[in-house]
């Protein structure tokens, strides 16, 4: 296998907070409900949103980081 089959093995990379895949940015929320089938409502600070929380370990007033609707991080409490 070469370099490149290798990278495409590992799946895309994101960095500096911007998706390589459609170049947008994920958004910080924070989650102020589980609910059934690994989804969550978070806060995003001006609307609510339902999201899946399939990816992370998350639970009620941690701050997540969500890109298209999925959350891909869970951010430490500072």
């Amino acid at each position: 296998m070469n370099a490149d089959g290798a990278d495409r093995a590992a799946g895309p990379a994101c960095h500096d907070g911007v998706c390589i895949t459609c170049s947008d940015t994920a958004v910080e929320v924070t989650v102020v409900e589980l609910l059934a089938d690994e989804l969550a409502v978070v806060d995003t600070g001006s609307t609510r949103e339902e999201v899946s929380v399939a990816l992370v370990e998350a639970g009620v007033g941690d701050r997540i980081l969500v890109h298209a609707g999925e959350a891909i991080a869970r951010l430490e409490n500072s």
